[in-house]
């Protein structure tokens, strides 16, 4: 139970953190680098008591790679779905009104750049967080925030820079997303944190 309310608070610090930065949009205020931030400090948090996966993608890549155990994988993913949806409904109390939806124009560049970053955030979680060759490390919180940060600078104006079907789900809840297009996220970040758990398998056969 311990590491599924850490799960929880990680994701919902996340989503919080993205609803209170994107939605007033206010001057100065640089939303992938505190959405970046934000990760990493609950990574570095949580990580020692769930894995900080935070993000169904990440879960399936780690489970891929043999890393999370099976009966993990959906509870997990009920955790973070949860914590997104409830952390929508706080920011948008807290800032006092809801986004406005992003008009993804171009699905199939919506959908690879979904899938590529999301591969790319899930690529460096199972290797610097999982990985025997860095077991031990210090930098791993800090990697895979700045990879989200990366991503939401690279593409955020392309997708919506979700990489986390958690993050999809709860932007929707807040109207930063329409609900008719996270079907986009949720099967290209999916697909991305499954190919990232394969790809380091075939690289890596010897780390079990």
């Amino acid at each position: 139970m311990k590491k599924y309310i850490a799960e929880f608070i990680g994701t919902f610090f996340l989503v919080l953190t993205i609803g209170c930065t994107v939605i007033p949009g206010a001057a100065g205020v640089i939303a992938p680098l505190a959405i970046g931030a934000a990760l990493m400090v609950m990574i570095f948090a949580g990580g020692h008591v769930s894995g900080a996966h935070f993000n169904p993608a990440v879960t399936t890549a780690v489970f891929i790679r043999g890393r999370c155990d099976a009966k993990d994988v959906l509870p997990y993913w009920i955790a973070q779905v949860l914590a997104g949806v409830v952390a929508a409904l706080v920011a948008v109390f807290l800032v006092g009104k809801s986004g406005t939806p992003m008009d993804i124009s171009n699905v199939p560049a919506a959908f690879v750049a979904e899938f590529l970053f999301t591969f790319a955030l899930a690529y460096v979680v199972v290797n610097s967080a999982t990985a025997k060759g860095t077991s031990g490390n210090s930098f791993y919180g800090l990697a895979i925030g700045m990879t989200v940060m990366v991503g939401a600078f690279s593409v955020g104006a392309i997708s919506g820079g979700a990489f986390n079907p958690a993050v999809a789900v709860g932007a929707a809840v807040m109207h930063l997303v329409k609900f008719s297009d996270i079907w986009l996220h949720i099967v290209a970040d999916l697909a991305g944190g499954l190919v990232a758990g394969l790809t380091f398998k075939f690289l890596n056969p010897e780390d079990k």
